[in-house]
């Protein structure tokens, strides 16, 4: 039986949001205030062709989405729940590198230019996100917002900016070597929870138990469900390696053989169901 969307509190998913957008763009501030600011903008990352620069330019875009378009009238699409948005965000890639290639490349953006112009540009995108997160558009509960794959609920496109801000703060870490990125612990547990809900949505079933604790436990794939005791087939691993294996930064079988993953059981290799978000 597929999955149903998890339903998440407005108000922690806000105050999450806020937090993680505080923590990114303290991290943008430093590093571009670095001595080495310019080389670190152009050290790639291990998202294709992008550079540090493509990057930050990217995560401008995704945090300054919702203010950019918050009074677009509605184009009356079809709704769009968060498993949905999932399931179907990796077909816009080719827009979402067109627009990060086309903002890091404009020095008028600020993006294309030097540190200095890259971290007031970021500032800027911050805080007009951060005003409208504090305003009045989010307390109707049927307030609905339209991207291009359909119309959500303004409350479920906050939790997509989660997605955003966690994912790409990890991979700007990995980027420009912050051992510890600060992120809000309630983003990565909302983040966490989607993910793995979106993993037991594409795999349907109760033969394996994946654990992601302290924030997840879901069953999954197609087999004999277990109704008591230790189920036979069983995946555990800590928040991050979860994030970056569900979004394909980290490999299957080299997370299991470095013990960042324990999977037990006949049926627990799920690496042909992995990447649920492209």
């Amino acid at each position: 039986m597929p999955a149903k969307s998890r339903t998440y509190q407005p108000a922690k998913v806000r105050a999450a949001l806020a937090g993680q957008i505080d923590a990114l763009s303290d991290a943008v501030q430093l590093l571009c205030a670095r001595p080495d600011a310019g080389e670190l903008l152009d050290r790639p990352t291990r998202l294709g062709e992008w550079r540090v620069r493509e990057l930050i330019a990217h995560l401008a875009v995704q945090i300054d989405w919702v203010p950019a378009h918050i009074e677009d009238p509605a184009q009356g699409l079809p709704p769009l729940d968060l498993l949905q948005w999932v399931a179907r965000v990796g077909t816009v890639a080719p827009l979402l590198d067109e627009q990060a290639r086309a903002r890091a490349a404009d020095a008028a953006s600020g993006f294309g230019g030097g540190p200095a112009e890259v971290a007031a540009a970021f500032r800027e995108a911050a805080a007009r996100l951060a005003l409208v997160l504090a305003g009045d558009d989010h307390r109707d509960p049927a307030r609905r917002f339209e991207i291009r794959l359909g119309s959500m609920l303004l409350s479920d496109m906050w939790v997509t900016r989660l997605v955003e801000t966690v994912v790409h703060a990890d991979d700007l870490a990995d980027a420009v070597g912050i051992a510890d990125f600060p992120h809000e612990k309630q983003a990565v547990a909302a983040v966490t929870r989607l993910l793995a809900d979106a993993f037991a949505d594409r795999a349907p079933g109760g033969a394996v138990e994946l654990r992601v604790p302290p924030y997840a436990v879901v069953q999954a794939v197609e087999g004999p469900r277990h109704t008591r005791g230790t189920p036979p087939n069983v995946v555990e691993t800590d928040p991050l390696t979860w994030i970056r294996l569900a979004t394909g930064r980290a490999d299957w079988a080299d997370a299991v053989d470095s013990a960042a993953v324990t999977a037990s059981g006949e049926r627990s290799d799920l690496g042909t169901y992995l990447p649920v978000l492209g």
